[in-house]
């Protein structure tokens, strides 16, 4: 039976899923930028890559506390008016002739702690907006989502660049944000925010709260570090993989997106088979197993090569690797959220995300640099063997949370 999760559910969808197709057509828009319109050097490219995601996760550990004293919706929209005006302002710069580096700096910054703003306020307003048992569904829904952006919007994004150039991309992005603000201020009902201290506001030991809740639950501890040294290692590769693909082998444009966008349609796959995966064999089990398997499929790139049989390597590799990325990471997120106070959520949310935002950037300039050392093949071979460790993080022979009544969620029920 077809869950049936309320009219408010499908507007918080809706924004998401606007905002997360804006986000995958512009792709890649602010490197190109600086290399074809300001002629940026490779250092400050990648500066460009690091910087902003970095500076926006440290950021981060004081969003958290102020998200969460806050009504989560008007911080949703705050969020999606930042980013639209600060992308916005990147076509306006450049008809202007006014365009510089230090604005993508700057807008990548803004856009990045925006977007974890966001993370927090959408993850704590989910919970208060669908019941605990189709928290599951709910999650499932918004990672298909995400694979099926990933899978269609950069080659989309690629045909709007080489028609109208990088610089449209980002308009477009900015104004997918401009969509979801209104796609959220669509939402009717309550909503939610943690009691504050009006004397005190938010002190220093606030900023560490989630770090420290995380840490004292044993399976949040455990799905944490697991998450965040999977994610770490997987992104750490993307880079050495392009320049491995389009560098060393000279794949040709359209290739390199296919080897990318046909695999996301795994994700798709997955998130659509986790609910059903979960009732036929319990939460645990699938988690398990779909964790396994997510860290065992990466080393299968360490056998990438030349040509047609590189090409399929890479496709069916990361297919089978997003494929259980699709199953996972619904239920994760599932029992990420059910073992979260409700006035802890932001908190933790803003938490998670900054510290794997921080690692990822880490991971990249270490296997840059042992790329530089080695080969880029040699440096992904080392990430596949390092990520056949991370599933002994993984919780194991334990009861998983029990599904919380809703708090206020009417209007979602069961067709």
């Amino acid at each position: 039976m077809r869950v049936q999760l309320g009219r408010s559910f499908g507007w918080l969808w809706s924004a998401y899923a606007v905002s997360t197709y804006g986000t995958w057509i512009a792709f890649g828009a602010f490197p190109l930028i600086a290399v074809r319109v300001l002629h940026s050097p490779a250092f400050a490219v990648s500066l460009l890559e690091a910087a902003g995601p970095a500076v926006a996760a440290m950021a981060a550990f004081s969003l958290g506390p102020w998200v969460e004293h806050r009504a989560k919706r008007p911080v949703m929209i705050a969020a999606d008016l930042i980013r639209f005006v600060a992308l916005g302002s990147v076509p306006v710069a450049y008809v202007l002739g006014l365009l510089s580096y230090g604005q993508l700096l700057v807008v990548s910054v803004l856009s990045g702690t925006a977007s974890i703003a966001f993370t927090a306020a959408s993850g704590a307003y989910l919970k208060h907006l669908v019941r605990g048992d189709h928290l599951l569904v709910a999650n499932g829904r918004f990672e298909g989502t995400s694979w099926m952006a990933t899978a269609t919007g950069p080659p989309l994004g690629g045909a709007l660049t080489g028609l109208l150039g990088p610089v449209i991309t980002v308009m477009a992005d900015a104004l997918s944000y401009l969509l979801s603000a209104l796609g959220v201020l669509r939402i009717r009902g309550g909503d939610v925010a943690a009691p504050r201290d009006r004397a005190t506001g938010v002190r220093g030991a606030d900023l560490l709260g989630g770090w420290r809740f995380i840490l004292r639950d044993r399976v949040l501890r455990r799905l944490f570090l697991n998450s965040v040294l999977v994610s770490g290692l997987i992104m750490a590769t993307v880079p050495l993989l392009s320049v491995l693909l389009l560098g060393q082998y000279h794949f040709p444009a359209w290739q390199y997106g296919l080897a990318f966008g046909i695999p996301a349609l795994g994700g798709f796959v997955g998130a659509r088979l986790s609910a059903r995966l979960v009732t036929r064999y319990g939460r645990h089990r699938v988690m398990i197993l779909s964790g396994w398997l997510r860290s065992f499929f990466p080393l299968g790139l360490a056998f990438v090569g030349p040509g047609l049989p590189g090409l399929l390597t890479v496709i069916i590799v990361e297919g089978l690797l997003i494929t259980c990325m699709g199953i996972f990471n619904p239920i994760h997120a599932t029992e990420r959220l059910q073992r979260t106070p409700a006035d802890h959520t932001a908190r933790i949310l803003s938490t998670w995300s900054a510290i794997s935002r921080l690692t990822q950037a880490a991971l990249m300039m270490i296997w840059g640099i042992l790329a530089t050392l080695t080969s880029p093949l040699a440096a992904i071979t080392m990430s596949g063997v390092l990520l056949l460790a991370t599933p002994l993080l993984l919780p194991t022979r334990i009861h998983m949370s029990a599904p919380e009544p809703a708090t206020s969620a009417g209007d979602a029920r069961v067709a």
